[in-house]
């Protein structure tokens, strides 16, 4: 140990002190190494399991997938994050701006840590704990966020910062400032499930990026510090506090001017939230159905991460006037079965009424329907209180709104019997309503007017296509998907009745018949293996003899199809409609002639559609094409080839390329513009008259089941295809009369009405070498064009009417049993004939038999 002297003498004397100091210094050296040494061994330590950075150039986020409608307005959207990826070249030079001023203001010149930035931060963090006051600032650069965000996590230790300061070094050594820009805001949470500043300006706003106003992008530029705590709706204050001091630091950074500050800090702190789903009105199962299809196609999870754009078919107006004209149709037949009595009724002690509408839940496809209570009653009519409209919150909101139920609003509800039969005329609104009854209502078009409605028992579907192309233009599954998200137009599976008798005459057409071939129609038997008689019968209860095939197609007669469907053989029959798509694998039992096997309405749609085009198979589809997030399209229903469409230049001299039509003939042309001739004739003279109101060219057919179960319409014109069938979801008849001529042909008159009144009035197109000869509807044989009964019938190449009537129907093979009732049709028993010939009942060789004879 030293003594004092030896001490004194190295501290005062000259040598002593350069001792000291070369003591000191190889201490500090020594210290100085140990410490580099550790922190070369941290570093390294830390460094082995650094995340690649390079995963950055090849990010893909998981992006929203957007469906748009045929116009290109936006139908839908599905997504886990709401995200679009937007490229640094497309935001705006003041939405950066205002990011940078509020995140990171020396982004453009630091390397990834800003020095500066720290020590102003520390120096600001030591002040507010001293003082306590002012507001601690964050030091972390937008590189570091990055780093953060896409590779560490928010884990709160050293080590994660060590790995943060090194990882960022890397990146700003790949990466360029745009590039680190582009992921932070493209990535960034910013609230309402908004990933990214695109989404977020459509989710806050409901604009896109370039239509931002100062204001908005100074407010978006405030949420990346913590969405919830300046949420619009719970801290619209502190919102503005905030969105006001990011403007500042904009006017103190030097990007806008004084004035602009002050008048963006002076105005209304306004947010217009979009609401995520389904955009266009009455278009939920359209949209349900092209998801579901999407799902099939690449997968529930690529749907929601993989940013697809999706060009479905519909079109929005048609979309509307399918809605309303189904809409219509079922009110229109609900209210021929009368009035089922209000949704409910409460004792009205005291004036409060309001509060008896909380629990009322009205779809809000639905609207303008309201829910309201009757208050008053009088002969000529009823006081109400209506529910005040949900707001976007889902609360009621609103003042007190009154109105009235004049009579004459209300004078249909007469009581509900049994379907069929109603009660007394309705001459004062006493017998229809009392004080605290729960009911609906709809604006009449007066002030304070309202009518009474009910939500239709009945349940329908309508699907129209383009028969050219099979895409879906519109398509509604029901009254309300609010109600039920059942779509009745693919999923529900029934009989469409005689709607499939085109097909039998189609293929008997294509086996040698003609229009004008004629076709015994009078009673037939059928014995079943049970003992059992199969008696088809005609809706009519009555025979009308020989008819032409023209004839009992226009006339929907039973009699005649199935005798028809007997001579030509259910499996030719069976062939065709498979080949149309209406059935995978269809029976061949003599019933299905008569509509008897379950199809959807869209797949009977598809099969007239084929029909209008002249015999090319169409598939239906909703999607027309598909894009992926790079904007390269994957996916295209119409894959016709076009060779000369693709040319570096256009050149008036070259002819125009042509598409090459390489899509499956599944009908001769000829047999198909019969067979729409003959369905020409049904609207013209048959059952389909109700859809003459339309004033062009139309084909289509009825279908009705056993005991009016379902009721069809299946029409088509030149350019347009509309398929719409009636019924209850669990089947049940409608009441006599309830036809498809009756109930479904008016809605597809009252679509086509509206989605065709802008175009003119197109012919059927007529195939070369159609041969137009002047008959006798009735009896098929030559007539003088311009008589009484006599039109113009449709011959093939090489056919012409015979000049002698030969009727057919007096022999064929032996019949197939049925397997259900359909249109008519009095079924015995579901099974096929095995009986020998001498046991069935009439001729051995058909089992036909007319007035007991076996001839007519």
């Amino acid at each position: 140990m030293l003594s004092p002297n030896q001490i004194s003498y190295l501290v005062f004397s000259k040598a002593g002190m350069l001792r000291f100091f070369g003591w000191l210094f190889g201490a500090l050296f020594i210290v100085f190494v140990g410490l580099a040494g550790a922190a070369i061994y941290v570093i390294y330590d830390v460094s082995k399991d650094l995340p690649d950075y390079k995963q950055l150039a090849s990010w893909e986020p998981s992006v929203m997938t957007r469906m748009h409608a045929a116009d290109g307005s936006l139908l839908a959207e599905f997504a886990e994050q709401r995200r679009l990826f937007v490229p640094i070249d497309s935001v705006p030079k003041r939405l950066i701006q205002a990011y940078m001023s509020a995140e990171d203001k020396n982004f453009y010149q630091h390397n990834g840590l800003d020095w500066k930035g720290i020590t102003s931060a520390v120096i600001r963090y030591v002040q507010v704990k001293v003082t306590g006051h002012g507001q601690i600032v964050g030091a972390s650069t937008i590189t570091q966020q990055v780093a953060k965000n896409f590779l560490l996590g928010n884990e709160q230790t050293i080590t994660r910062k060590l790995k943060e300061a090194l990882i960022v070094r890397r990146i700003e050594g790949s990466f360029t400032k745009d590039q680190i820009l582009e992921l932070y805001l493209n990535d960034i949470f910013l609230g309402l499930n908004s990933y990214g500043i695109a989404a977020a300006s459509l989710n806050y706003f409901g604009k896109p990026l370039d239509q931002l106003k100062l204001e908005e992008m100074a407010y978006l530029a405030a949420l990346p510090k913590g969405p919830n705590n300046y949420n619009p709706f719970k801290f619209p204050d502190r919102a503005v506090v905030r969105r006001n001091w990011v403007l500042l630091q904009m006017y103190q950074n030097g990007y806008i001017t004084e004035a602009e500050m002050k008048d963006a800090q002076a105005k209304p702190f306004k947010v217009n939230p979009r609401p995520f789903g389904v955009q266009l009105f009455a278009a939920e199962g359209f949209a349900e159905e092209a998801r579901r299809d999407l799902v099939q196609m690449y997968g529930k999870d690529a749907l929601n991460k993989g940013g697809y754009s999706v060009h479905t078919t519909l079109e929005p107006k048609m979309q509307v006037f399918a809605r309303q004209a189904l809409a219509r149709g079922l009110i229109g037949f609900d209210r021929k079965r009368g009035f089922r009595g209000p949704l409910g009724h409460v004792d009205m002690a005291g004036g409060d009424w309001a509060k008896y509408l909380n629990n009322i839940h009205l779809a809000p496809d639905a609207a303008p329907w309201r829910a309201a209570i009757v208050t008053e009653v009088t002969n000529e009519g009823a006081t109400i209180g209506l529910q005040p409209p949900f707001l976007s919150n889902g609360q009621l909101g609103g003042e007190r709104e009154t109105g009235t139920i004049p009579l004459a609003l209300l004078s249909w509800a007469r009581s509900y019997v049994d379907g069929t039969a109603l009660g007394k005329e309705i001459k004062s609104a006493t017998q229809v309503l009392r004080a605290g009854d729960i009911v609906y209502v709809a604006p009449s078009g007066q002030p304070k007017q309202w009518h009474l409605v009910q939500i239709p028992e009945v349940e329908g579907a309508l699907v129209a296509m383009d028969p050219h192309s099979g895409r879906v233009l519109a398509m509604v599954g029901g009254f309300s998907y609010g109600s039920s998200q059942f779509n009745r137009a693919v999923q529900a599976t029934r009989q469409p009745g005689s709607s499939f008798k085109p097909i039998v005459y189609a293929a008997a057409l294509d086996n040698g018949y003609s229009p004008a071939s004629v076709l015994l129609d009078a009673p037939v038997e059928y014995k079943l293996q049970n003992g059992d008689v199969w008696k088809p019968k005609n809706y009519e209860k009555n025979f009308f003899g020989p008819s032409t095939l023209r004839r009992g197609i226009e006339q929907s007669r039973n009699t005649m199809t199935v005798r028809l469907a007997d001579s030509l053989g259910m499996t030719k029959i069976a062939d065709l409609a498979q080949r149309l798509g209406i059935y995978d694998k269809m029976p061949h039992q003599l019933s299905m002639a008569l509509g008897a096997g379950e199809t959807t309405l869209l797949k009977m749609t598809t099969a007239y559609s084929i029909i209008a085009n002249g015999g090319r198979k169409v598939d239906a589809t909703l999607i027309d094409r598909i894009q992926d997030r790079f904007g390269k399209t994957i996916y295209r229903h119409d894959n016709r080839e076009c060779t000369g469409c693709k040319q570096d230049h256009y050149d008036p001299s070259l002819p125009e390329p042509e598409l090459i039509d390489n899509r499956e003939r599944v009908m001769n042309p000829y047999t198909a513009y019969q067979i729409t001739s003959m369905m020409e004739g049904v609207v013209e003279r048959g059952t389909g008259k109700k859809m003459q109101i339309l004033g062009k060219p139309v084909a289509g057919k009825t279908g009705t089941t056993n005991e009016e179960r379902d009721a069809w319409f299946v029409g088509f014109t030149p350019d347009l295809t509309v398929g719409v069938y009636i019924g209850f979801d669990n089947p049940k008849p409608m009441g006599k009369g309830r036809t498809g001529g009756e109930l479904a042909a008016p809605v597809v008159a009252d679509f086509m009405k509206l989605a065709l009144a802008d175009k003119a009035a197109i012919p059927f197109r007529v195939p070369r070498a159609i041969e137009l000869i002047p008959i006798h509807v009735n009896t098929g044989k030559r007539g003088v064009f311009g008589d009484p009964g006599v039109i113009l019938e449709a011959f093939k190449p090489g056919d012409e009417p015979p000049s002698n009537t030969v009727v057919i129907g007096n022999g064929s093979a032996t019949p197939t049993a049925p397997a259900k009732p359909a249109d008519g049709v009095v079924l015995v028993a579901p099974a096929t004939p095995t009986t020998p010939a001498s046991q069935q009942v009439g001729p051995a060789d058909g089992g036909l038999t007319q007035d007991g004879n076996g001839l007519y």
